[in-house]
């Protein structure tokens, strides 16, 4: 194998795993760092950066951080990454001095449709740059789908309001109410820029004998969970079926035991393994009394003269063909109806653009979806750039707010008369964490605390009211203990071949036997040569250049815990500990393009 190239910005970014599996890339470990020594504020500020919404993130982002956090690699337990976030939020103090000012206005225009996470973040992105943004919505308040589909419980108003606030006093326009009817209209008034951040609106139909008839109490999950949010519904049958197994059916089934249903049950053709809903929504849900079966396919709604009285389902079960493709296929077992008063219906979303004329620039997929560039975001129309759910179709918020990221971006660069493709580098900075031969300015004990259990409202008083907050967070001590459980992939272990006398000193101390001296080879004879054999080729191996003796250093990424002991151990300074931090790019970033630089 070649000697790896560390200064490649992407190297140790992916090294740091929760980062890299973020779609804003958060500094999960540096902003962990600040929570740890109480400087609240600062890791929010690191967020606010990042991801734009940290305490609604911290409440309800589907954390794709955790899955990758290098804990859960040594133990079952990842850190709490998404509710430390929540910590940031909870525990900050006013940030409003430490936010951008208003900046005078550049003459440039920009519509952007919708007020969800998408949008905003192109908002805020933008508008510190001069850019007069216009945000139109069809609601009375900002906030898009945060606001409307997601209950109360677990995502109180007065936390939309304070991060939504923080945007539009950045002199963004919000026009409340204004829903637009037609794109062609919109691009006549000549605005130098349009993103579309106007979500998945819809929910997707059961087209099942009964549906007609039975109508009046068979209700679209997003649209009965908005209706709540605005106080138009406040109550429901005592025996309600929800069918579909994704966090909206989680939302639907949670919110209907706190409406008056007594008996609520989710209903989902997949097994329990393959529903869409997150780990811990099912959990949630099952906690509150809320049974989940499986493998049955709703084949009717029954009625009497129009007043539903239950679902008639087929029992099926999975069977998998030569290539491992999923079928699911009747059991053969006789159909099963349950009763019930109310049925929510979430199968999924859907994207609707009747308002976007089909002669206006934009191409079309066989989907009815825009056709958008995934890198700039960008339609073939060039002044009309997509985001969220409005781009790809329905994913989360943290996907939403990279999307705006990459689209301001892009916006940006348009204006400005550059490439829109041509992407500038991050910065990426680089410090020793060396304070003494075996001092570091970080932490570097590993703690062996499972993962902190977060406080929750008792389920008796939870049910009771729908506003009452379920999950009560981290208190400072909580908070403190789950900090510590950190490994700081950030800090990462560096070599330099040079210094090295090749004592295996570093071999003999390391925990987890990740550092080999060998001759070198290919990377899958290597991966069965090292201490511990590798197993894991989407994670990377450190290869130095040739030592004294011909052989190589080779460590494995895949289970380095970053403890600092080969460092310590070393009698030359051959490893030293080094802080990795990279800065994204954003609007207005002043970091020279790949053409640039190689020029």
């Amino acid at each position: 194998m070649k000697p790896t190239d560390i200064s490649a910005p992407d190297y140790f970014h992916k090294v740091v795993d929760c980062q890299w599996a973020c779609p804003a890339h958060t500094p999960v470990p540096e902003y962990i760092r600040l929570i740890a020594e109480g400087r609240y504020s600062d890791a929010y500020m690191i967020n606010w950066k990042s991801n734009v919404f940290p305490g609604i993130l911290g409440r309800t982002c589907d954390r794709p951080c955790e899955p990758a956090c290098r804990r859960g690699r040594v133990e079952e337990n990842p850190v709490a990454i998404c509710r430390l976030k929540r910590v940031a939020a909870d525990f900050k103090d006013d940030i409003k001095s430490r936010l951008p000012r208003p900046a005078a206005k550049n003459g440039k225009r920009i519509a952007i449709i919708g007020g969800g996470p998408a949008s905003l973040t192109v908002a805020r992105d933008l508008a510190p740059l001069g850019y007069h943004c216009t945000v139109f919505d069809q609601d009375p308040k900002a906030g898009g789908m945060m606001r409307t589909q997601i209950p109360k419980f677990r995502l109180p108003d007065s936390v939309i309001d304070e991060e939504t606030d923080y945007i539009l006093n950045l002199g963004i326009e919000f026009k409340a109410g204004h829903r637009i009817d037609s794109l062609k209209k919109l691009l006549s008034e000549n605005y130098d820029a349009i993103f579309v951040g106007s979500g998945a609106p819809r929910g997707r139909e059961l087209e099942i004998p009964g549906r007609k008839e039975a109508a009046s109490h068979v209700h679209i999950g997003i649209d009965w969970l908005s209706s709540v949010s605005f106080g138009h519904t406040d109550k429901i049958g005592k025996r309600v079926i929800v069918l579909g197994g994704g966090n909206t059916a989680m939302d639907c089934c949670r919110t209907a035991r706190r409406l008056g249903g007594e008996s609520v049950k989710v209903i989902v053709r997949s097994g329990f393994e393959e529903m869409k809903a997150s780990p811990w929504e099912k959990e949630d849900a099952m906690h509150e009394d809320i049974p989940i079966l499986n493998f049955m396919v709703p084949v009717a709604f029954v009625h009497n003269n129009g007043k539903l009285t239950g679902v008639t389902f087929e029992k099926v079960k999975a069977e998998y063909d030569a290539k491992g493709k999923r079928n699911l296929v009747p059991t053969g077992e006789a159909h099963e109806t349950i009763n019930c008063d109310d049925v929510l219906v979430a199968v999924g979303q859907e994207n609707a653009f009747p308002w976007i004329e089909r002669d206006c620039g934009i191409e079309f997929d066989k989907w009815d979806m825009p056709k958008v560039d995934a890198k700039t975001m960008g339609s073939t129309n060039p002044k009309v750039f997509f985001g969220g759910d409005a781009a790809f179709g329905p994913k989360n918020i943290i996907w939403a707010v990279a999307h705006g990221h990459d689209a301001a971006l892009s916006i940006h660069r348009l204006i400005s008369g550059e490439d829109v493709q041509e992407r500038p580098l991050p910065e990426v900075h680089i410090s020793s964490q060396k304070m003494g031969i075996h001092e570091w300015s970080y932490d570097n004990d590993i703690s062996d605390d499972k993962r902190f259990k977060v406080p929750h409202r008792d389920k008796v008083i939870a049910l009771k009211d729908i506003r009452a907050e379920v999950e009560l967070g981290y208190d400072v001590k909580l908070a403190l203990g789950e900090a510590q459980r950190c490994l700081n992939c950030d800090v990462q272990t560096v070599f330099s071949t040079s210094l090295c006398i090749e004592c295996d000193a570093c071999v003999d101390i390391c925990p987890m036997d990740c550092i080999t001296f060998t001759p070198n080879g290919d990377e899958a004879d290597l991966r069965q040569r090292l201490k511990a054999p590798s197993s894991h080729p989407d994670q990377d191996l450190y290869v130095s250049s040739d030592l004294k003796t011909g052989r190589v250093m080779v460590k494995d990424e895949d289970v380095c815990l970053h403890c600092g002991l080969c460092a310590e151990r070393c009698p030359t300074g051959a490893w030293d500990m080094q802080k990795y931090l990279i800065d994204m790019t954003y609007a207005g970033t002043s970091c020279p393009s790949k053409a640039r630089s190689a020029a």
